[in-house]
This record gives C-alpha cells, sequence and structure tokens, in this order.
C-alpha cells in the first residue's frame, strides 16, 4: 500500500505577508474575499508593518483604539501600496545611489600626492613612483608618490540601477526582530521564522511528533539557488579583500546553498533524520518536493519538511540578472507602457511584458503519510500526489527553454488522470504556471499548457501565475506556487492577472482560460498542477490533490467509522493552530530557536547491533534491516 503524502502545515512569508492561514493568498485575491476575511489581512499585515500595536486583543494607533473597519479605512491604501511588488526600499539600497567603482586614468604625468609611509604598498601599484629623493628610512612620516601617464586607477562613484521594483515583505516587516538573528544572512533568517510559521500553523506540538515517530523516519529537504549572497554570507566574502577589509569566520559557511535546511534541522526541528539540497534553479522547490514526495510513498520517512529560502534583493544579483536581459527594467516598462509605468505592475505573465521581477521568499510545507496523519489528527490541506523532474536535452542557450517542461507536464496531467479520471481533469483542475513575465515565456508556456490541455481533452483549463502579485523568488518559486494553491482549494477563488491590462496576442490560448480578473472556481477542485522551469534545463510539474479530495480517498481507505474517529482528535489540532494564528494577528510571532538547547550527549547513545537509542526520543533507531537484494545471494 502506497503512502500517501498529506499537507498537514505550510507557513512562510513573501511580498504578500505570511503565508499560513491563507494570509498572503488573500492578500492576492483581496478584492475577491468578504469583508471578514479582507479586514483581518489587512489588520494582520497592519501588525506586521508597524502601523497599530495590539494591547489584550484590541488594536491601536498611538493612543486611539481602532476597530478592523477603521485599520482598513486609515490605513489600507497604504499597507496595498507597500506589499507584493513595489518600488525597491531603502532598507534594502537606495536605487538612485548604487555604490560602484568608476575606473579612470590620468593624463598628466606630474600628478602626485602625499602618503603616510605606514600605508604605502609594497611592492608599488603599477604607474607608481616615489618623488626624487625620498629616504624611506628617514624621520619623515610622509612620503610623496608620482603618478605616470595613462596611471589606472579606481574611484568611488554612484549609478541609479536600471531595475527600480521587486518583490519584497511587507514595508516596516523586520525578520532579524524576531529572533536572536546575530550576523545571520536575510535568507537565513527568512528560513528560521518562514520554518516557525509552518510548524506553529500545523497545530500539532513539534514534540509529539518526535516521541511519536522514529529519528530516521522525519526528512528536511530545503535550498536556495543563490546561496547568501549579502554581506553576511557570501558577498561579504567575496568582497572583503576589494574593500579593504577581512573575511569573518561565519560568511563562508553560512553562505552555503545548504544552510536552508542547516539551519532547520540544527535550530527549528532538532533533527536527527534524513536531509538535503537539491537545487534546480527556478525549479528548486519541487526538486526537493520531489525528495520529500518520493520518502513518504517508499516509507522511508513518515515526516519531512520541504522547502526554499532566498534574498536575492541586493545590486549583485540584480546586476547579474539584467546583464542576461531578464529583468524588467523602468525603461523598458515606460516603452510598454508609453510613458510613466506602475512599478507594482512590473511582474506581467502572459501580458506585454520586458522581464521577470526578482523577489524574496521562504516558503515550508509539511509532509505526512496519511496513516500518521490519521493517528495524529492532523490538519489536512491538500495532499502532493507526484513530482516529475525532466532535462531539456541538449541545447544551444543555458537559459533558452526546451523540450523537458513537456514531459513533466504531461507526466503530471497522466498521473492524475489514472487516479482521477479525465472528468477531474477537464472539470475541477486549474494550474499554476511558471509565468516568469518575460516575452520568451509568455509563448513558450503557453503553448506548452495549450498543447498538453489539447491532448487531455481539456478545452478551458483555468491558468493563474503568482508571480504577478510577488515576483520570481528563484528558489521558492513554486513554493509560493504552492502555498496560493492551498489557498484556491480553501475559498475557491483563483486569482487573475491583475497586472495587465489584457492578455498578449501571441499567448496561445485555444484549450486555456487566462484571466486578468479573479475566477470563482467553486468548492469543488479536485487537482492543480504546478509548472516549474528553470535555466540550465531545470523542468518540474506536480499534481496537488484538493483537502476535499484527499478526505474522499482516505474514507476510501480508512472507512467511515476511522475517519470519525480523525476528525474528532482533528478539534484539538483545528483549536491550537488557531490558537496561534489568532496570536500572530495580534504581533505574536513565536518564532522556534533553540540555539544550543537540548543537545544530545553522545555519552548516552545506546548502540547495538539492532538499534540505537538516542536521549530525548523515545523511539529508537531499527538497524534490522531486510536484504534487497536477497534474489542474488
Amino acid at each position: 500500500m502506497t503512502r500517501l503524502p498529506v499537507i498537514v502545515g505550510f507557513g512562510g512569508f513573501n511580498a504578500a505577508g505570511r503565508s499560513s492561514f491563507h494570509q498572503g493568498y488573500q492578500r492576492t485575491v483581496l478584492e475577491s474575499i468578504d469583508t471578514k476575511k479582507r479586514q483581518e489581512t489587512l489588520a494582520g499585515l497592519a501588525v506586521m508593518m508597524g502601523k497599530v500595536t495590539v494591547d489584550k486583543g484590541a488594536y491601536y494607533s498611538g493612543e486611539q483604539q481602532l476597530s478592523l473597519a477603521e485599520i482598513e479605512s486609515r490605513f489600507g491604501t497604504q499597507i496595498c501600496d507597500n506589499t507584493l511588488i513595489r518600488r525597491i526600499g531603502k532598507e534594502f539600497f537606495d536605487v538612485d545611489r548604487v555604490h560602484f567603482h568608476e575606473n579612470i586614468q590620468l593624463d598628466e604625468q606630474d600628478s602626485s600626492f602625499e602618503i603616510s609611509k605606514k600605508a604605502l604598498p609594497d611592492p608599488l601599484p603599477e604607474g607608481w613612483a616615489l618623488a626624487a629623493g625620498t629616504n624611506l628610512n628617514d624621520d619623515q612620516k610622509t612620503v610623496r608618490v608620482r603618478l605616470t601617464a595613462n596611471t589606472p586607477l579606481r574611484t568611488p562613484s554612484y549609478r541609479q540601477l536600471p531595475v527600480q521594483s521587486a518583490g519584497q515583505l511587507p514595508e516596516g516587516f523586520a525578520p532579524d526582530s524576531l529572533y536572536n538573528s546575530r550576523f545571520h544572512p536575510r535568507g537565513l533568517q527568512l528560513a528560521i521564522i518562514g520554518a516557525s510559521d509552518a510548524i506553529n500553523a500545523m497545530g500539532i506540538e513539534w514534540q509529539t511528533i518526535l516521541n511519536t515517530v522514529s529519528p530516521d523516519e522525519i526528512g528536511s529537504y530545503s535550498s536556495s539557488v543563490m546561496s547568501q549572497l549579502d554581506a553576511s554570507g557570501f558577498g561579504g566574502l567575496m568582497q572583503s579583500r576589494l574593500a579593504g577589509e577581512r573575511a569573518s569566520t561565519k560568511q563562508l559557511p553560512l553562505g552555503l546553498a545548504s544552510m536552508p535546511s542547516d539551519f532547520i534541522n540544527a535550530y527549528v526541528l532538532g533533527n536527527l533524520g534524513s536531509t538535503g539540497t537539491m537545487v534546480g534553479a527556478c525549479a528548486s522547490f519541487l526538486y526537493n518536493l520531489r525528495a520529500g514526495v518520493e520518502d513518504i510513498q517508499s516509507g522511508r520517512r513518515r515526516v519531512v519538511m520541504v522547502s526554499s529560502s532566498e534574498a536575492p534583493i541586493i545590486p549583485e544579483v540584480i546586476d547579474g540578472y539584467n546583464a542576461m536581459g531578464a529583468l524588467a527594467t523602468t525603461d523598458k516598462l515606460r516603452k510598454l507602457d508609453g510613458g510613466e509605468t506602475d512599478l507594482r505592475h512590473s511582474s506581467r505573465p502572459f501580458a506585454e511584458n520586458c522581464g521577470f521581477v526578482i523577489s524574496e521568499s521562504s516558503q515550508h510545507v509539511i509532509l505526512m503519510d496519511d496513516e500518521l496523519a490519521m493517528e495524529l489528527g492532523a490538519n489536512i490541506h491538500g495532499a502532493v500526489s507526484d513530482v516529475f523532474v525532466n532535462a531539456d536535452g541538449f541545447k544551444k542557450s543555458i537559459s533558452a527553454p526546451g523540450p523537458g517542461n513537456y514531459i513533466t507536464l504531461a507526466k503530471a496531467l497522466a498521473s492524475a488522470r489514472s487516479l482521477l479520471g479525465d472528468e477531474a481533469l477537464a472539470k475541477r483542475s486549474f494550474v499554476q504556471a511558471h509565468g516568469s513575465s518575460t516575452p520568451h515565456n509568455r509563448q513558450t508556456e503557453s503553448l506548452i499548457l495549450d498543447k498538453v490541455a489539447s491532448s487531455f481533452g481539456i478545452n478551458h483549463w483555468p491558468v493563474t501565475a503568482v508571480k504577478a502579485f510577488v515576483g520570481h523568488s528563484l528558489a521558492p518559486a513554486s513554493g509560493d506556487q504552492l502555498i496560493n494553491t492551498l489557498g484556491v482549494f480553501n475559498q475557491g477563488v483563483l486569482p487573475g492577472i491583475k497586472t495587465a491590462s489584457s492578455i498578449a496576442d501571441d499567448v496561445v490560448q485555444n484549450h486555456l482560460s487566462i484571466s486578468t480578473s479573479d475566477t470563482e472556481l467553486g468548492p469543488d477542485l479536485d487537482v492543480a498542477f504546478l509548472n516549474s522551469k528553470g535555466f540550465g534545463g531545470n523542468n518540474a510539474s506536480a499534481s496537488v490533490l484538493s483537502p476535499k479530495r484527499v478526505e474522499q480517498m482516505l474514507t476510501k481507505r480508512y472507512g467511515a467509522k476511522a475517519m470519525l474517529a480523525y476528525q474528532a482528535k482533528r478539534e484539538d489540532t483545528e483549536a491550537r493552530a488557531l490558537d496561534y494564528h489568532n496570536g500572530f494577528l495580534q504581533g505574536d510571532y513565536r518564532s522556534i530557536y533553540h540555539f544550543g538547547e537540548s543537545m544530545i550527549d553522545e555519552n548516552e547513545i545506546e548502540l547495538s547491533a539492532e538499534s540505537i537509542s538516542l536521549p530525548g526520543r523515545k523511539k529508537p533507531i531499527d538497524l534490522t534491516k531486510e536484504n534487497l537484494y536477497k534474489d542474488m545471494m
């Protein structure tokens, strides 16, 4: 019996805000949800952004108490303007004054200057010569240096960055203030608070899970594409000598692409089981998701956290992608718009567009096998039935799309069809497109989606692309898709491409339905498909089952009586999860950071030929393994 990987917890942060309890999703469909949900979403963002404070359950601006309606009236526009994609904030850097060095050459041979003997480089740089009669051994503290003609020099200068928009966390929300984050790169800060959100929102104490399963039945898979390139990571390491500074002891290790997973294991989960870092460019989250799904399907793991975290809003990363012509620049946007442009509409998947918008994000899902979820009374938000990964074959350009995505998407639909039937695909499914907002993507991906839809008898396949709202977060991009998908399952509203006025003429949509406004899909959805394409020929597609469909499948497997018992246990889980949610809305973030806590004394490990018992873990690790190759012996 193949175990079903069900989603029992999810959380994180991106430009839409907090992921758990569908708060970020609700920000993307704010105008299409009911008043209570809209005002709750805005109030939660107002607290995150420091616009209101909370005392004893009441919201305040200064000393004035505010109702939810008053928060919306007073701060609603500010909140909307300072979430999702927008002009890069000065908390990152000043896009109009980005520091760099200008190369210059002197034309006059008699240029000279004085310098301290202690600061005099040895050997002298090219073009430098000591003034005639200089004696380095005399009592003079300075010497005069003459420069020859055409001496190369570099001088500090500033320039305006051509790319001025990004998908940033809500303005005023500071992840480094939520725990003792000293010297941590921003991407790792996001990993800590994002994993905390997912764990807290699960509604099951993590210790309960540790007491229920063996230590090696837990897994954690996470990565970042760009590693950590800010000053606290690889960026500071690489720049240190050129900036006249020394590298720190932390910059190299904290810069590694595996660090999001390492931080989660060491400081959030205390994980002793499987761990890994799968990097597949912009499809990385799905690569990690595949590892987790296969672990659970095979029975190797019973609980897996899958995540990705990325914080790439720094000038060097933006310069790199812009040099490739991949990003939406202000000038290109103005040409598209015939003058002034709204930077909040920089990302326009499947519309007239000019490049993607880089963003930061940290997204996390917790998977369990269906039997354990039933036993613990877990909230089930959906299930991941399959993830497929295929390369492009021979390529001319490493960044160009290729045939691999046809394979991954067709496999995902074929897998779902074998499980659910043709009607579910044709009438009760939708797709989260990669939708990077480049002219090439809108043509090639729409063609793939349209051909696959036609092949599987789908005539009006609903398509959305969350990058319209939160931008392209690189490694977590398909995590952004998954979190948004869970929101669609929960509330039945598919976000439209609202950053565009119309779909581009060269987009193929004979069998697709791509809307610039939100679409009501209703409560009867069965399955969604996530599609992701990455530089280098990294393609991945996943099929995600709705919670309604999963409950039907569990009833079939376990029976109605067992489902009633599960639902009774689930009530406590829902209550604990809701307590966290209500606390977060009031500024109680409950970040998990166990630095140096509950460490295992290796002297207390009990080891035999049959098992390993670890202090603090109720269940031992079984060492009696079946011979998988006994037919060959």
